[in-house]
């Protein structure tokens, strides 16, 4: 396999093509996430196959999703934030590596650093003190024909952000599950501003329109809220004229690249 590829599986899940690699951010595959259900089809076994390597960026079960993570192989390579390591190889999984920011490692043609992220890292949010904890981080991944992608997972703004840029494509958060949003997040407002931060050529919305409360998702604020914010994300955008190209998809679709980004 060759060229670059992009699919918006949902949630924060991405299914990266490129370097000869298959990458998956975050895998979200089935129908309930504990105690969340999917407003959106599960993604067909293909969609998660061949993969060469998981990226997780940090231990919350919307993102860390052991059932998830089953599909996908115990046996393939899964990289955690530092800390979480032996946690998860106690559920069975055989290839569980480390690291932390400004760390790197390489993968066939890829190379990836965990970057610096602004969100709970304890695996039962922010309140709690027992079970397992370590530092939420994002991940730079950079072809050796140059196309670099930024992957935020859960993040607010930082000052750091500037120093990951420009890249190709920002694989951006622009809201959640919930009615609300906690710290550690970023809204359409603030996604916007870290498109600029991060001079990136085009973003891809992700966070959004997957996962929902029983019984609020047929609200019609939160109906609302799980179609809008890719849009609201486009519309400050353009008001601040922003030079990055929004790739609004829906889950379970393809992106669609723009030829300026297709460099692997």
């Amino acid at each position: 396999m060759s060229g670059f590829n992009l699919r918006f599986l949902g949630h924060s899940t991405v299914r990266l093509e490129l370097g000869d690699r298959v990458v998956l951010t975050d895998p979200v595959l089935t129908a309930r996430v504990g105690g969340l259900t999917r407003v959106v089809p599960p993604p067909e076994p293909a969609a998660y196959g061949g993969v060469d390597l998981v990226l997780l960026s940090h231990l919350h079960g919307d993102h860390l999703h052991v059932p998830s993570l089953k599909l996908v192989g115990r046996r393939t390579r899964i990289v955690v934030p530092r800390g979480a390591g032996s946690w998860l190889a106690k559920k069975g999984f055989t290839a569980v590596e480390e690291i932390a920011p400004g760390e790197t490692l390489t993968d066939g043609g890829l190379t990836i650093t965990a970057t610096e992220a602004v969100h709970s890292g304890h695996r039962w949010g922010p309140r709690l003190t027992h079970g397992p904890q370590s530092p939420a981080i994002g991940h730079l991944v950079r072809s050796d024909h140059g196309t670099s992608v930024y992957n935020a997972g859960d993040t607010d703004l930082f000052d750091g952000m500037a120093a990951f840029g420009p890249v190709d494509v920002a694989l951006l958060p622009v809201w959640g599950w919930g009615p609300n949003l906690g710290p550690g997040h970023l809204n359409p407002a603030r996604a916007a501003e870290a498109a600029g931060v991060l001079q990136a050529r085009a973003v891809v919305p992700v966070h959004w329109g997957t996962l929902a409360v029983p019984g609020l998702k047929r609200t019609a604020r939160m109906r609302r809220l799980l179609a809008d914010p890719p849009r609201e994300f486009a519309a400050h955008v353009a008001a601040a004229k922003i030079a990055t190209d929004v790739l609004f998809t829906e889950p379970g679709a393809d992106v669609v690249l723009p030829a300026s980004t297709d460099r692997a």
